[in-house]
């Protein structure tokens, strides 16, 4: 049975469990579980991590833990009951888990280690407190340190700041909120704010030196030197090295380290020095033979020195190298290290080359107990501490220090007879009054132990040396009295005994005779002669002889042996003990002699600080003994003397002794009759304070008040102690009447009287003290009245000096915080006069910080110390005293002009949060009756409609986000805790006094925008925080925006009628407000919008208002981040609901469908956006927002906002084409006028023309960028007119000058062709704007399918790529995924005009081949029927769809969805002939590059002829004779004879363009290349014998189709190739469904080569003259192999099969393309082909007979006789009717075919541009009979990549996927049938020029008959052209007949200016 628990209420789980029991709990090691009930070893509960799932687990996998329950029962809470310091770890080491692996995941790898780190050294110091074994001191520490590391993670990741008190978490409810907010900025300037230390400590660690002559044991002296001083300011360090220069003692560390300590900020300079000094041990001479002396000196090594600025930077220097300097003469070394500094290289040089000492140094901040702890093991391990020289900067009471240091500075000696100079060596020993030596009181250094004599170092002959070596003597102050130092000085021999002999000594004592010690200072000392040691065994022998010359000559002593030599020291003692001030010794001896007692008193303010602290204790009894004494005599002496010793511990340096005086005033102060005089003469004093004279003592006296207030009192009390309490009120009295001298005093006003005012200010500085000590004596009634009336006196702000207000108000702060304060009696004496105060400074807007600290104290000790009654009753007085000019104060700093980087900027914020925080404590402590109360209080409506809109303004300033740091969010909750309790209670007041005829909209207006800032605000956005935040912060106060949404709701539902006041005005607030996700907020919210629509409705009889403000703010809310999908659902469902029974329902279903289209695509927009690099989903959302606000909004200003924020990605995407396209929208928009436009945007202030005329310029510029010249010439144009217009010739001058050079571009510059693919979107988890569409896509320049492939797959990374060119069926459409169909297609270019034009060089055409382009196509291959598996082509038919856009290509994206979608399909048989049309077109093209030398080798031409002669692929054409030439095919298929016909005669003009190709083969073929030649010969005539051209050569041999004397002329440098007019000849041969087209080269399953470009080829649709780029397609390759492709790789479109083939395809015949540059493209004249697929006739068209298809004036027969522009003369009339007598080709009769209108086609003649001009060269050229094919290429070049496919695949080669560009011309007729005439030519002898090599040679019949040309167009004729075979004759009967009719020569037209293609 269950049992709900009663102490088992909270556990953590130690083993996982998956519950996999019924019911069961799954839950995981570390969570924590609250338990509800228990059931024989089984718990029942939730894990806190989810408390919604409960369910049951074991109990013992749970480890229970003490806990408290709070609401017990139901909605029971649990609460740990363990150290608030461990639960905060835990929370946050959870909360650092999750957002720790997320670092990782960012590839934050040096924070994520760093926190790693942290986490774990966490974790360990919670294992230390929870274990409970630590110390208090140890476990305080510990939290230390936890706290500061969840500091500094939770600053890391951006958490939240946590306030904490004594290391614990505080509860915001438990404490004030001023408490909070101190607590909260403390530890903030703690993180902000590094805190300025003052002691610095520099560590220092000898680790070798590194030398190469070493031998011998060195010494090493570390000290700090000041430069500018010229003097060492430590001690030193010392320590001996061995002889390998290692420390001799590694063992112990404290050895080898030492730690300088209290170094001063001041002293962290670049002056300080480090010196360090060696000193070797050994022989006289460094190079001296070991045998010469066995006595060792100390004599001088080297130097080194380092400026300690080198540390400051980076605080440490590990293994640094020091330079080791030796100088050049002994006489130096004293002061090497100065030299050293200064760089006086000339006195120094380097020990040697590879010199070095290794040290490491470390600087480190903090007084020495800090440094203690954080450095624990370099004390544990032991370190040596080198003080500095003297007495720190601050002296500590307690501190004993008997120091003497002594310095040997130099000597002067005499020879002694002797040749040279002495060695002399100085020991020095310490001698007590009995003559004994001291042992073990002198110090080398830190780290070397104490010793009992020294020895200085040897300078080698040297009667004048300087040593200038530091000592200190530690010694006792019980064996400093009667000691003295004893010097001996001994020459060193350095012969080989080495002796040092005795020559003299001198001495000195440390204390003088009358208890002086030795005066600080140099003494120059007498050298006495002594040669015996016996002597100085006797010290009593020598003390009574001089010690110095000073004392010599002052003593008169009668001459001794000799005073010439001499030797200096120079002491300086740091004594706590002893002193050498006279001064004090008489003071302190006053009962000695009583006759000086006021001398020394007089002479006590003259003695240095240090000495009386030293003795203050002393000091003080001695005067108040005298004081006792002597009272009337001595007071006011002793008074003086008092006021002296205690403004002397004001200093800083002597601060710390005030706890001194405080514990001799408490223990050891005697003076019970003290304060009598002490009153009298303080009285006297104050009454005197105005005097002029003692303006400046009588100040001191007031700043010692406070301890002469102290010993007045002490003495007091020590009196009635004595006497039982006599004599009260006679002190009373006397108390009563300082305080009123007081309170006179401080009511003078000043009237600039600077003393007076300084003296009051004095005084009201440590009057708190005062009272405090009154408090001891008087109850706290009676002091705070007094207090009471000394403030009361304090002269008003107006008339008082500021100086003085500043202290006032210190004052009063120190009043507040007092123990007189904490007494609710006398609170209530002082609160008033202390608001009152507060009162008048806030008014005048002066002292606001100490105002603000005042308040803060007050407001914390109410919520600390207040009982329920005392704190009602000051909130009241608070309130009605302080709201209205507290609410006044925080408007008037918020709305002071502030510089953001000033100081003051800083110093008004922290005033601000101050006064801030007291507000919200204030009214978080205030009552229903407080706030009642403050209501009533208001007489008229006015003033409460003032105050209400002064606290609203500060409600809503409060909310801003600046006004609290962004990591104080437990202060910005508890801050709107508060105000939404504030605003709940005066909305009531708002309903009753502001409604109907009283109704205000301001503060209505005000009322609502504070609620909607409210809500909008970041720190209650709860879905923005952790879990485990968010709990606690639902927990603590709920949802607020919730309760903020109702009470809007309601405060609207109360407005009625006069909702129409806030409409639309209140749209956007809501608006903003609903797009918070929050579904009970929205729920609220929303139904607003209707109750807009309705009042709107009712008002004006529609809602475009509420329509035109939604959509506005949408735009601007949404692009904020603000909205989902959520909400455009829950928008959409709920008014559509609300609206169901209005009468507006239609207009308002229309309006709420617009704005749910909007949502949609402001998401999608808004993701997109979210990206980091452009791509094409962002700019084809942007597209897609701006349509609907063009077409479905017609917002005008949103719509140019986006044209601009796509132009700045098309141009951050470098796409400059679009950019132009799209800013040419906003051009559009403009006209040339002078309209005044605004500033906008980036635009200025500026005209309409000025406008218009900025962005013409900047779209010429993008145009030029994106080689899209043809339009920038347009534009250039355009503006060029309005130049004209006005005159502006200059300008117009510019513009002509840009437009040629965007001519010049057009004909210099290369342009890429791109490339285009179609990319399907399906799935419902794309976009709006993309789902479930399809699109065309222009590529970038080099990419092809497989990159463009791989680019939209990272821009969808979630997308999945579709293997099939299929439509795809509903599945995919409504599949909750992505999927990409991609696959290439080929444009259809619009503009027929350029393209049919003859001698218009490629890079022109380029341009409207690729641009402005409408139509794409796709072709897919399939099998219809069964497939032969010998032959597949068979049944390989060719589905060819037909993609028409909505915009073309290029425009203001590089993709626009497809609009209609139409497809035919091909017969196999179609496929066929078209695949070979257009491998004879390359063959020829290639043949005429070869000719006119335009390829710089003959690898392309080798490479096509081999492909197609030796197909060893697919088999050749023998697949074609065998699929349709076969009996079974022709019976099956009647329909198809002229088509059967038409391939025949493909075959056979393909080898005979073989056979003229393998001629100009020979002629070129280079050498080595000779033998594939003749093989390619060979194997063309087996290739004739298959195809049985054999048997028809007499027929061919007559024909016109081989000239024995030339072929076709070519006008003289044109484009290869191109046809003219004359020749002209259409031959139908193409199915109903077939267009005429060529495909790119493309990687195809059956070819053996990938090919790298596409050309294209014309075809007509069944309506208009439109050209087509064939796709490439497995099937138009399918012959080269004689097996059939694999079915998954024909039909597959997407693949490389049919897209562009891969990179290093493209790449295989680089070799055989290095005639052009890699970025050339060829590109050929593309023709209409008007005939209709299902009916072709043939035309044997001559001359210029034909008119344009397009003139309306035309019948249909006549339009269908047309010219076809050709440069091939494969035939006369005569020629052709001798082709068709033969009988043995002859075309079946064609069909009519219906009449359709036709772009017009232009009868050009191709004329090439000469370098020199354009003129045509006059010329005669014959009338030529139209190959078979209608296709003709116009500029194709050797080294193309369309060139460079796949020649060696046999057949292949004729495939259309691997043939080039060619353009064909047919013609459309009526439904009937229209007999064509035949036409005589005449004949014309042909002119011949030999000044330019032919283009390539021509075989010229004898018959011929040339149709003259016009003289503007004629074109030389080259004079020795090789023959090329023309196309075989396929002409009907009827045809010949009709065409030996026509005679009638018509002229030719003129060429046509180009025209540049419409924007």
């Amino acid at each position: 049975m269950w049992i709900p628990t009663e102490h088992e209420k909270y556990g953590v789980v130690i083993a996982g469990f998956r519950g996999t029991v019924p019911h069961g709990l799954s839950l995981e090691i570390g969570d924590t579980v609250q338990i509800l009930e228990k059931c024989d070893g089984w718990y029942r509960g939730f894990a806190l991590k989810n408390p919604n799932l409960k369910g049951i687990f074991p109990s013992n996998y749970i480890h229970l833990k003490n806990a408290c329950v709070k609401n017990k029962g139901q909605f029971e809470m649990v609460v740990p009951t363990e150290d608030s310091v461990i639960t905060e770890m835990t929370s946050t080491l959870r909360d650092w888990g999750t957002m720790w692996k997320q670092l990782y995941v960012r590839n934050e790898g040096d924070l994520f280690h760093r926190l790693w780190h942290i986490m774990n050294e966490i974790l360990d110091l919670r294992r230390q407190v929870l274990v409970g074994h630590l110390t208090h001191d140890r476990m305080k520490d510990v939290k230390r340190h936890i706290t500061a590391r969840l500091d500094w993670g939770n600053e890391q990741l951006g958490l939240d700041l946590v306030p904490r008190k004594e290391y614990a978490m505080v509860d915001p409810e438990e404490i004030s909120i001023t408490e909070l907010y101190r607590l909260m900025e403390h530890r903030h300037r703690k993180k902000d704010t590094p805190v300025q230390v003052s002691s610095h400590h520099l560590f220092v660690q000898m680790k070798s030196l590194m030398c190469s002559n070493l031998g011998e044991e060195l010494e090493v002296i570390f000290s700090l030197f000041d430069s500018k001083e010229n003097r060492p300011i430590s001690e030193r360090f010392f320590l001996k090295l061995n002889r390998n220069g290692l420390p001799k003692c590694p063992e112990k560390p404290e050895r080898h380290c030492s730690l300088f300590v209290d170094l001063g900020t001041s002293e962290l300079r670049k002056d300080i020095y480090i010196t360090v000094h060696i000193i070797r041990i050994g022989r006289m001479g460094a190079g001296e033979k070991k045998n010469a002396c066995n006595v060792l000196y100390r004599r001088p090594f080297g130097c080194a020195v380092l400026s300690i600025a080198d540390l400051l930077a980076g605080d440490t220097k590990d293994d640094l190298i020091l330079k080791v300097y030796m100088c050049n003469t002994e006489n130096e070394w004293y002061q090497i290290h100065e030299n050293i500094i200064k760089k006086l290289n000339a006195r120094y040089n380097l020990t040697g080359s590879n010199a070095g000492l290794a040290v490491s140094l470390q600087l480190l901040h903090g007084d020495i107990e800090q440094i203690r702890r954080e450095y624990t093991s370099m004390f544990t391990h032991g370190v040596s501490i080198t003080r500095k020289l003297g007495f720190s900067n601050i002296i500590m009471p307690g501190e004993m220090r008997n120091d003497l240091y002594v310095t040997i500075e130099r000597g002067e000696f005499e020879k002694g007879g002797k040749s040279v100079a002495r060695n002399v060596e100085v020991t020095m020993f310490i001698v007590d009054s009995t003559g004994q030596i001291l042992k073990d009181f002198i110090s080398f250094g830190s780290g070397e132990p104490l010793a009992t004599e020294f020895h200085t170092f040897v300078l080698y002959h040297n009667n004048s040396p300087r040593w200038a070596e530091l000592l200190k003597l530690p010694i006792p102050v019980d064996k400093f009295r009667g000691a003295h130092l004893r010097f001996e000085f001994r020459h060193c021999s350095t012969k080989e005994k080495g002796e040092k002999k005795l020559f003299g000594f001198s001495f000195v004592p440390l204390m003088q005779e009358n208890g002086r010690t030795l005066p600080d200072g140099t003494h120059e000392l007498i050298v006495h002669k002594c040669e015996e040691n016996i002597r100085l065994q006797d010290a009593s022998h020598y003390l009574k002889f001089p010690f110095s010359k000073g004392h010599l000559l002052g003593n008169n002593h009668p001459a001794i042996k000799t005073t010439k030599e001499s030797f200096w020291i120079t002491s300086f003692l740091c004594s706590t003990k002893l002193t050498q001030n006279g001064d004090m010794l008489d003071l302190l001896k006053w009962r000695a002699h009583p006759e000086k007692i006021a001398g020394c008193l007089s002479k006590l303010k003259e003695i240095d600080g240090s000495e009386i602290v030293k003795f203050l204790q002393d000091t003080l009894d001695t005067l108040f003994g005298i004081l006792d004494e002597n009272s009337q005599k001595y007071g006011s002496h002793v008074f003086d003397c008092l006021v002296h010793i205690i403004n002397l511990l004001q200093d800083s340096k002597f601060h710390h002794f005030k706890p001194v005086m405080d514990t001799y005033i408490e223990s050891h102060f005697a003076g019970a009759l003290a304060y009598r005089d002490l009153i009298k003469v303080l009285k006297w004093h104050v009454d005197r304070i105005t005097e002029v004279e003692r303006q400046t003592h009588n100040q001191e006296v007031l700043k010692a008040q406070e301890y002469i207030f102290k010993y007045i009192v002490q003495s007091r009390k020590l009196f009635s102690l004595a006497t039982g309490g006599q004599n009260v009120e006679e002190f009373c009295c006397c108390i009563q009447e300082l305080l009123m001298s007081v309170r006179f005093f401080l009511s003078q006003e000043t009237k600039g009287d600077a003393a007076l005012s300084q003296a009051q200010a004095i005084f009201l500085s440590s009057f708190p003290a005062v009272y405090s000590e009154l408090l001891k004596l008087f109850d706290m009634r009676e002091v705070a009245n007094l207090v009471r009336d000394t403030l009361v006196s304090l002269p008003t702000t107006t008339n008082a000096d500021e100086s003085l207000q500043g202290v006032k108000l210190q004052c009063i702060g120190k009043i507040v915080e007092s123990q007189l304060y904490t007494s609710p009696e006398s609170r209530y004496i002082l609160l008033p006069i202390v608001l009152h105060h507060l009162h008048v400074h806030l008014q005048e807007q002066k002292d606001l910080i100490m105002c603000a600290s005042i308040l803060s104290n007050i407001f914390c000790f109410i919520k600390k110390n207040g009982s329920e009654k005392s704190l009602l009753e000051e909130i009241d007085i608070i309130v009605n005293s302080l709201l209205d000019i507290l609410l006044k104060t925080i408007l008037e700093i918020t709305s002071r002009p502030q510089s953001a980087g000033s100081a003051m900027r800083f110093q008004f914020q922290d005033v601000t949060g101050e006064f801030v925080s007291c507000l919200l404590s204030l009214l978080r402590q205030m009552t229903d009756r407080h706030y009642q109360q403050l209501l009533d209080r208001f007489k008229t409506r006015d003033e409460l409609r003032d105050f209400l809109l002064q606290i609203f303004t500060v409600f809503r300033i409060l909310l801003q986000p600046e006004m609290f740091p962004k990591d104080w969010t437990v202060m910005r909750l508890v801050a709107n805790n508060v105000i939404i309790t504030t605003v709940l209670y005066l909305s009531d007041a708002l309903r009753k006094n502001f409604l109907n005829e009283s109704f205000d909209y301001k503060i209505w207006d005000s009322y609502f925008y504070l609620a909607v800032i409210f809500i909008n605000q970041l720190c209650l956005q709860l879905e923005m925080f952790t879990s485990s935040k968010k709990k606690k912060v639902l927990e603590k106060y709920g949802d607020m925006r919730v309760t903020m949404g109702c009470e809007i709701f309601s405060m609207w539902q109360n407005l009625g009628e006069l909702k129409v006041h806030f409409i639309p005005a209140l749209i956007g607030p809501f608006l903003e407000v609903t797009l918070i996700p929050q579904p009970d907020l929205r729920n609220v919210m929303i139904p607003i919008f209707h109750d807009m629509m309705d009042w709107e409705q009712r008002r004006s009889g529609n809602f475009k208002q509420v329509e035109a403000k939604l959509i506005d703010k949408l735009d601007s809310l949404m692009s904020e981040g603000k909205g989902d999908e959520t909400y455009r659902e829950l928008f959409n469902s709920i008014l559509l609901k609300k609206i169901e029974r209005e009468t507006w329902r239609e207009s308002g279903v229309s309006l709420i469908a617009t704005v749910t289209r909007l949502m949609e695509r402001l998401l999608d927009y808004r993701d997109c956006m979210k990206m980091g690099d452009v791509d094409g989903k962002k700019i084809g959302c942007t597209v897609s927002l701006l349509n609907f606000y063009k077409t479905e909004l017609n917002k005008e200003e949103m719509y140019i906002r986006y044209i601009h924020k796509l132009h700045d990605l098309h141009l951050k995407a470098q796409n400059f084409t679009e950019a132009a396209y799209t800013l040419l929208l906003y051009d559009e928009l403009l006209e040339w006028s002078d309209r005044p436009l605004r500033e906008f945007l980036s635009y200025p202030m500026q005209t309409e023309w000025q406008r218009k005329e900025y962005l013409h310029l900047t779209i010429i510029q993008n145009f030029d960028r994106g080689k899209c010249w043809e339009n920038g010439i347009i534009l250039c144009r355009k503006i060029a007119e309005q130049y004209e217009s006005y005159y502006d010739y200059r300008n117009l001058s510019k513009m002509r000058m840009m437009e040629a050079s965007l001519y010049d571009k057009i004909m210099d510059q290369q342009r890429l062709e791109p490339e285009f693919f179609r990319v399907g979107f399906y799935g419902k988890k794309f976009p709006f704007f993309l789902r479930n569409k399809e699109f065309v896509c222009r590529g970038h320049d080099y990419e092809r399918l497989e990159a463009f492939q791989q680019r939209m797959l990272n821009e969808f990374p979630h997308a999945i790529a579709m293997q099939h060119a299929n439509q795809p069926d509903e599945t995919i459409f409504q599949a909750e995924a992505q999927y990409l169909q991609i696959y290439a297609v080929t444009p259809i270019p619009e503009n027929q005009e350029v393209l049919q034009r003859e001698g218009i060089p490629d890079n022109i055409k380029s341009f409207y081949k690729v641009n402005h382009i409408w139509r794409f196509r796709y072709d897919r291959p399939f099998h219809k029927g069964v497939k032969d598996k010998d032959n597949e082509f068979k049944s390989l038919w060719v589905e060819r769809t037909t993609l028409i856009l909505v915009q073309s290509l290029p425009g203001i994206s590089r993709w626009f969805e497809v609009e209609k979608r139409e497809v035919v399909e091909m017969s196999p048989l179609e496929n066929a002939i078209e695949v070979l049309e257009n491998k004879n077109l390359q063959l020829r093209t290639l043949i005429s590059q070869c000719q006119t030398r335009q390829m710089q080798n003959i690898n392309p031409l080798t490479m096509c002829l081999n492909g197609v002669i030796d197909a060893a692929v697919n088999g050749g054409v023998s697949r074609y004779q065998e699929a349709f030439f076969v009996k079974e095919y022709i019976l099956n298929h009647p329909e198809d004879g002229e088509k059967i016909t038409c391939l025949r005669e493909l075959m056979l003009e393909q080898a005979q363009i073989l056979e003229f190709g393998l001629a100009v083969h020979e002629k070129f073929v280079p050498q080595d290349m000779r033998p594939l030649h003749k093989k390619l010969v060979d194997q063309f005539f087996v290739m004739k014998s298959s195809l049985g051209i054999q048997e028809y050569a007499a027929c061919i041999q007559a024909s016109p189709v081989h000239f024995p004397n030339g072929s076709p002329r070519v006008p003289r440098n044109s484009v290869p190739v191109s046809m003219s007019p004359e020749g002209a000849r259409v031959i139908p041969r193409r199915s109903p469904l077939s267009y005429p087209a060529v495909n790119r080269y493309s990687s195809s399953s059956l070819s053996s080569q990938a090919s790298a470009e596409v050309s294209n080829i014309t075809g007509q649709s069944e309506s208009s003259d439109e050209v087509f780029n064939m796709q490439p397609s497995p099937s138009t390759s399918s012959l080269s192999s004689a097996h059939s492709a694999s079915p998954n790789v024909t039909s597959s479109a997407p693949s490389s099969a049919r897209g562009s083939p891969l990179l290093s395809d493209k790449l295989k015949h680089s070799r055989e393309n290095s005639c052009l540059s890699p970025r050339e493209r060829p590109c050929s004249a593309i023709y209409p082909n008007s005939s209709e697929p299902s009916q072709r006739i043939m035309f044997n068209h001559i001359g210029d007979g034909a008119l344009p298809r397009s003139d309306p004036n035309l019948s249909g027969p006549e339009k269908a006789v047309n010219s076809t522009p050709s440069s091939w003369s494969l035939d006369s009339g005569k020629e052709a009717r001798n082709m068709s007598e033969c009988g043995k080709l002859m075309s079946p009769p064609v069909p009519p075919r219906p009449m359709q209108t036709a772009s017009p086609a232009r009868h050009v003649t191709s004329v090439s541009p000469s370098p020199a001009g354009r003129s045509p060269m006059k010329g005669t050229v014959q009338s030529f009979i139209p190959s078979p094919v209608d296709y003709h290429s116009s500029g194709l070049i050797s080294n193309s990549p369309v060139l460079s496919g796949s020649y060696s695949s046999g057949i292949s080669s004729l495939s259309r996927c691997s043939t080039s560009e060619t353009s064909g011309f047919e013609t459309q007729i009526s439904d009937h049938s229209v007999p064509i005439p035949n036409c005589n030519v005449s004949e014309e002898p042909m002119r011949k020029e030999s000044k330019t090599p032919p283009p390539y040679s021509v075989y010229e019949r004898t018959l011929r008959r040339p149709v003259p040309l016009p003289h503007s167009l004629s074109i030389p004729i080259p004079s020795d052209p090789p023959a090329l075979p023309p196309k075989p004759m396929l002409v009907r009967p009827n045809n010949l007949e009709n065409s030996s009719k026509r005679t009638e020569q018509v002229p030719r037209p003129r060429p046509l200016p180009r025209k540049v293609s419409q924007l």
